[in-house]
């Protein structure tokens, strides 16, 4: 998105900052916007007592957001904390697709399980 008309005195334009593996990723973001992407779907979720088990930091609770993400025929299910930036992979939420379809059944049914506002 061009920001001026054109470049002043000692200035260029902006270039990628080198994370190849992480660009086009859905869950990078620029300047606090977060991308979309067609092969992930977001739900805000309410964790039930217990909370939602995380391989990097272990339990989560309260309001969190939940992302489901295909990568080729990989689906990985993660969690953060509502409006947070950490995004952490859920406990035994990995597993392998033959159809990008199923994507939405993946993310409903950890959706299901999940989502328990009323504990």
């Amino acid at each position: 998105m061009p920001v001026r008309r054109r470049l002043d005195y000692r200035e260029g334009p902006l270039e990628i900052d080198g994370d190849r593996e992480g660009e086009g990723r859905a869950h990078r973001h620029a300047e606090g916007l977060p991308m979309t992407d067609a092969n992930v779907r977001t739900t805000d979720i309410v964790a039930g007592q217990g909370g939602v088990m995380t391989d990097e930091v272990g339990v989560i609770t309260g309001d969190l957001t939940l992302r489901t993400e295909l990568s080729g025929a990989s689906v990985v299910v993660r969690a953060q904390y509502k409006d947070a930036d950490e995004w952490y992979t859920v406990t035994g939420a990995k597993a392998e697709v033959k159809d990008p379809a199923d994507l939405d059944a993946v993310h409903a049914v950890a959706v299901g399980i999940l989502h328990r506002p009323d504990g």
